[in-house]
């Protein structure tokens, strides 16, 4: 997932790229370091290299790098930052091989969590963990649960470098005011609006099953609210007996009962959200509900502007009756990363560059571009978004998270994050019982 802007188009299509393609990110593993991309010797000044994600938002990047080089931070570092803007299609397996040979890069954009596990297990990464602890900027500069859900086992390899993308419930405002429905805040509450939009022979939920990360949107947020957010983060931490916590077999139970109930309607297996099947489903009133990532907002801006304008509300994901989880935890996709690589020339030039990310400035930048930035500054300059409302909720949905969960396809090892999603798709289109879900995860390894 990635940053959400006023492009629809971008938005989902660039979600799809980063949700599959993240987790193909070290697939193959590292080799050791031999050297690093920048000149000069080690502790020494010269240019690093930063390797970043090469879509249009990387302009954020580039202009945040003409600053610091520029700035009194990096005469005093001395040191400057070259920046190579990878294309997308590529990154991972440039970036992967990079970090393998003499031109690996000094600083390099990612996705945290499992995308980043293979170089620290090699030991390539930077731990900022300490170093965040006692730098006031980096410290107070970013939400803190944004920061912690990027890390792996407690420790934290990356500062966030773009927009957050939390997943949200949005909903119908028209359809909802017609039948004289709220939006749920409970299990209780969402199963009994089904019944009556279902009488009335509207869809309750439109959903993308054809590309099965949007189907992973709901065991992660039941997994959260049934089980609270230590669940995965053990399976996160590389704890594969996770899987066979209670949450995760009443998260799967749970599916096959609005599965069987109807939520989804029939045939939203070849439905897909990628080719603006699942979202035209939702905006002409087909299906009243909809459980996407915040980039939804561009993609009906773009597609259906009327509807996004007019009847698009959103929601937290509700709570269920007996479960640990919060209302306020989120998943989704918190942010990207810039993480260091250990071979460095010169960390201080890199942890300079890397304090601008905590800056109005950048933060500015972002909000221009229709993302909503993960640093703490950043609610006072929200009125300068595309659609203020909602950027505020989004923030604030972040900000007050107790936890915000990865989604589970970055967040675990490479190696696992393709045989789940199958086992998850397995699930919903009923080749797998929750029990033989539950059996299948407890052996991936």
């Amino acid at each position: 997932m990635e940053s959400t802007t006023s492009n629809g188009g971008r938005a989902f299509s660039r979600r799809w790229v980063l949700g599959a393609g993240a987790t193909t990110l070290v697939a193959a593993g590292t080799a050791g370091l031999t050297a690093c991309g920048s000149s000069g010797g080690p502790g020494g000044g010269g240019t690093l290299t930063a390797f970043v994600y090469g879509d249009d938002a990387a302009k954020i990047q580039v202009a945040a790098i003409d600053r610091f080089n520029s700035s009194a931070a990096a005469k005093k570092a001395k040191g400057k930052i070259k920046l190579e803007k990878v294309p997308g299609s590529e990154y991972p397996a440039k970036l992967r091989t990079a970090m393998g040979s003499p031109n690996a890069p000094d600083i390099f954009f990612n996705w945290g969590g499992g995308s980043i596990k293979a170089y620290r297990d090699a030991k390539q990464l930077v731990d900022l963990t300490d170093t965040i602890t006692s730098d006031p900027v980096l410290k107070s500069g970013f939400l803190p649960s944004v920061i912690t859900a990027g890390g792996i086992g407690g420790h934290n390899y990356g500062i966030p470098m773009r927009g957050m993308q939390p997943v949200i419930l949005f909903y119908n405002k028209s359809l909802f005011a017609e039948r004289k429905l709220r939006p749920p805040t409970t299990w209780d509450q969402l199963l009994d609006i089904n019944t009556k939009l279902k009488k009335a022979g509207i869809t309750p939920f439109a959903l993308g099953g054809a590309d099965i990360w949007p189907e992973l949107m709901w065991l992660e947020y039941l997994v959260d609210r049934i089980g609270g957010p230590q669940v995965f983060d053990r399976i996160k931490n590389g704890d594969a007996s996770g899987w066979g916590d209670p949450a995760v077999l009443k998260a799967a139970q749970t599916v096959k009962q609005l599965i069987d109930d109807g939520a989804f309607g029939k045939g939203f297996n070849s439905v897909a959200y990628t080719n603006g099947g699942a979202p035209a489903v939702f905006a002409k009133g087909k299906a009243a509900m909809h459980l996407m990532g915040s980039w939804e907002y561009s993609t009906q801006l773009g597609k259906f502007p009327d509807f996004a304008r007019k009847n698009l509300g959103w929601t937290a994901f509700p709570t269920i009756e007996g479960g640990a989880g919060d209302i306020r935890n989120v998943v989704g996709n918190p942010t990207n990363y810039w993480s260091i690589n250990a071979r460095t020339s010169n960390k201080d030039a890199a942890l300079a560059f890397l304090r601008d990310c905590a800056s109005e400035t950048y933060a500015k930048a972002l909000i221009a571009n229709g993302d909503i930035p993960t640093t703490t500054n950043a609610e006072s300059l929200l009125d300068a978004s595309p659609n203020p409302e909602f950027a505020k909720f989004q923030y604030k949905m972040v900000q007050d998270a107790p936890a915000f969960t990865l989604s589970w396809d970055q967040a675990v090892d490479p190696n696992v994050s393709t045989p789940m999603l199958t086992e998850v798709n397995k699930l919903f289109v009923g080749k797998s019982t929750p029990s033989q879900f539950v059996s299948a995860l407890q052996g991936l390894k």
